[in-house]
C-alpha cells in the first residue's frame, strides 16, 4: 500500500526520509521485529516486558522500509522513512485500519465487555443472527469464526492488526455483523484503537485480572474507556444490575440503552421458572424457552435480546431463535451418566463466575441431593481471588475438591494453600485436596450417588492443563466420561 495512503487521517510530529511519501510502497504493517519482511512498515511499541524502539535497527536489516516510533534513533539509514508519533500504540490501530481498508466501517461491529459472560454473549448472538440467515464473524475466547470457518482463538482480544485481518475477510465474504468479546488487556494495550463499533454491551464486573490492572479501580476504568471512546452514532446497552453498569455510562456520547431483571430497563426480563433443562423467562412481557440455565445465562440472554433489537431484528424472529439456541461450549454443559448423576460443566474461574454457577445449581437442586464441587485457579494470575473461591466453593457445596486448574510456573501445592486459606473454620470438614484434576474428578465420581451434583469449574472449553509453560492436553468432559465408563457409574 502507498505510504501517503496508509496514514491518511494520522498526526505525524516528525518524518525524516528522502522520498516523498507518495513514493514509498509498504508490503506489511508489523509491530514485532522477528516477522518483518521486505517492504515493512516497522511499528516500534513501548511494551511491558520489552520496548520495540530497541529493535529498530534489527527490523531494518530485515527489510523494513518504514519506521514508527515515539523516540528517533540516534543513527538514521538514508534508505529507511521515519515517522515520529505521539503515541506508537494507538497510532498502530489507525495504521491497521487504513492497511485493511477500515473494515470496522464496512460491518456492524458488536463488542462486548465485562467479567464474565463475554464469550456466551458473543457466541450467542452469532448463533442468533445465523439462525436470522446473516453471514457473521464471531471473535471469542473460544474461537474465531468468519462465516463459516472456524480460526482457533489465541487470545480474548487478537491484536488490532489481526483484528483487522479478520473483519477486512469477513466484509471480503459479505459478513453484515462482527460480534467480539474486549477484554480489559484489550482495552488498555490499544488492540481496539481505530475500531468503529455499532453497538457495546456491559455485562457485569467483579474481581478479576486484578494481577495486571494492580487495582480494582483501574479495572473498572478500563472497561469505561471502551465506553468513552464510543462514536455518537454507537449505542452502549449496560447492566443496571449491576452498581457499576451506570459508570460505564457516565462519559459516554454513545446512545444509552439499559437492560435488568431486578430493576427498570429498557429491556426488562424475569425468569419464571428454572431447571436443569432450561428455563421459561419473561422478556419485555414475552414469555418464551430457552435450553440455557440459570439466572446469570438469564442476564447474558437479555443483553443478546437487547442488542439484537437495536440492530433491528423483530422481535418475535429473535425470541423464536433464542428459544432453540444449544449452549456455548464450555459453559454450564450438561453431562447425565448411566447412574443419574449429574455434571455441569463450566468455565467460572473468577469468584463471582463459581459463585453464580453454585448459586443456579442450588436454586435448581431439591436440596435431597449433594452438590460436589472441583475446582482450581490458575497459576501466574489474581492470587487476590484464590482465598475467596476456596470460601465460595465450601459455603455453597456439600463438598469441594480443591485441584490444579492451569497451575502455569506456580506449584499446584501452593495455589491450594492460598485457596484454603479463604475457607472459613465451620468448613473445614466439607472440602479436601487433591492436586491431580483426572484424581479430583475421579473422587467427585466415587463419592456422587445417583441425582447428586457434580460441578466441575475452571476450564470450560478448554482442552488443556498449562504445567511449567508446556500444555498438555486435558478436557473436563473427556475426562469426566472416560472416567464413568471405567468406574461403572
Amino acid at each position: 500500500m502507498n505510504l501517503e495512503k496508509l496514514l491518511q487521517r494520522i498526526q505525524i510530529l516528525e518524518t525524516i526520509g528522502t522520498l516523498a511519501l507518495s513514493e514509498v510502497e509498504v508490503s506489511e504493517l508489523v509491530f514485532d521485529s522477528r516477522k518483518v519482511v521486505e517492504n515493512s512498515l516497522y511499528v516500534a511499541l513501548k511494551g511491558t516486558v520489552s520496548d520495540g524502539h530497541s529493535y529498530i535497527k534489527q527490523s531494518i536489516e530485515k527489510g523494513a522500509k518504514v519506521i514508527v516510533c515515539e523516540e528517533l534513533p540516534s543513527e538514521i539509514n538514508d534508505e529507511v522513512t521515519y515517522l515520529k508519533v505521539e503515541d506508537s500504540s494507538k497510532t498502530l490501530g489507525h495504521l491497521a485500519s487504513n492497511f485493511y481498508g477500515n473494515p470496522s466501517q464496512k460491518l456492524n461491529l458488536i463488542g462486548v465487555t465485562g467479567t464474565n459472560g463475554k464469550t456466551t454473549v458473543t457466541t450467542l448472538l452469532f448463533d442468533i443472527f445465523k439462525t436470522l440467515g446473516y453471514q457473521s464473524a464471531l471473535i471469542s475466547t473460544v474461537e474465531y469464526r468468519i462465516g463459516d470457518e472456524i480460526i482457533p482463538s489465541t487470545h480474548t482480544t487478537p491484536d488490532v492488526i489481526r483484528l483487522n485481518q479478520m473483519l477486512a475477510k469477513a466484509v471480503e465474504i459479505g459478513c453484515e455483523y462482527a460480534f467480539m468479546e474486549v477484554s480489559s488487556h484489550g482495552i488498555s494495550q490499544d488492540r481496539i484503537e481505530g475500531l468503529h463499533f455499532k453497538i457495546a454491551g456491559f455485562t457485569n464486573i467483579t474481581h478479576d485480572h486484578l494481577d495486571y490492572h494492580k487495582t480494582f479501580q483501574n479495572y473498572i476504568y478500563a472497561k469505561k474507556r471502551f465506553f468513552d471512546e464510543l462514536e455518537d452514532s454507537a449505542i452502549a446497552i449496560t447492566n443496571a444490575d449491576d452498581k457499576n453498569g451506570s459508570v460505564m455510562l457516565q462519559n459516554t456520547k454513545a446512545k444509552k440503552k439499559t437492560f435488568a431483571l431486578k430493576t427498570m430497563a429498557d429491556f426488562h426480563g424475569k425468569v419464571l421458572e428454572v431447571d436443569f433443562n432450561g428455563m421459561l423467562l419473561n422478556f419485555n412481557n414475552k414469555e418464551f424457552w430457552t435450553t440455557l440455565t440459570g439466572k446469570f445465562n438469564a442476564y447474558n440472554l437479555l443483553l443478546a435480546y437487547g442488542i439484537a433489537l437495536e440492530l433491528g431484528m423483530r422481535e418475535d424472529e429473535v425470541l423464536q431463535a433464542i428459544s432453540i439456541l444449544h449452549r456455548v461450549n464450555g459453559r454450564f454443559e450438561t453431562i447425565k451418566s448411566d447412574s443419574g448423576i449429574f455434571f455441569v460443566v463450566d468455565y467460572s474461574h473468577t469468584p463471582d463466575a463459581l459463585e453464580n454457577v453454585l448459586d443456579s445449581i442450588n436454586e435448581i437442586r431439591t436440596k435431597n441431593e449433594r452438590l460436589i464441587c472441583v475446582f482450581g485457579c490458575g497459576g501466574d494470575r489474581d492470587k487476590t481471588k484464590r482465598p475467596e473461591m476456596g470460601d465460595i466453593a465450601t459455603k455453597k457445596s456439600t463438598l469441594a475438591i480443591i485441584t490444579s486448574d492451569n497451575p502455569r510456573t506456580e506449584e499446584p501445592t501452593q495455589i491450594i494453600k492460598e485457596i484454603e486459606a479463604g475457607v472459613q473454620p465451620q468448613n473445614f470438614s466439607k472440602y479436601t485436596s487433591i492436586p491431580d484434576r483426572r484424581e479430583a474428578i475421579k473422587m467427585a465420581i466415587k463419592f456422587a450417588e445417583p441425582k447428586d451434583i457434580v460441578l466441575v469449574a475452571g476450564k470450560g472449553h478448554e482442552t488443556y492443563q498449562e504445567i511449567n509453560g508446556v500444555k498438555h492436553h486435558f478436557d473436563d468432559k473427556e475426562t469426566i466420561r472416560e472416567l464413568l465408563q471405567l468406574m461403572g457409574k
